[in-house]
């Protein structure tokens, strides 16, 4: 189990259409979603959101069948999202 402190960075994002995402995700967290990996904190605008100064963290994810899924947390070192599936998927979700 990871530490409050030590959540996983998202170390990259290449989803350009999140208003989170300008030079790098600036949400201070997000959520990883149930039914597929996708970035659930994705939200297709052009207005840019978030913090100035930011390292996302991955601060819950539903994607229990995920081998990095501990207790509904991430327990990856960090993740990448990017498009597959969705517009905005964890790259790192890797199963059971």
């Amino acid at each position: 189990m990871t530490d409050m402190l030590e959540m996983p960075r998202v170390h990259e994002c290449t989803v350009t259409e999140c208003g989170y995402n300008h030079d790098g995700c600036h949400a201070f967290a997000i959520t990883i979603g149930q039914q597929t990996a996708n970035c659930a904190t994705f939200i297709d605008t052009s207005a840019k959101g978030g913090l100035d100064r930011v390292i996302a963290q991955v601060g819950a994810c539903k994607r229990e069948d995920c081998r990095y899924n501990a207790d509904l947390e991430c327990s990856a070192p960090s993740i990448r999202v990017g498009p597959r599936q969705d517009a905005a998927d964890c790259q790192t979700y890797e199963p059971r």
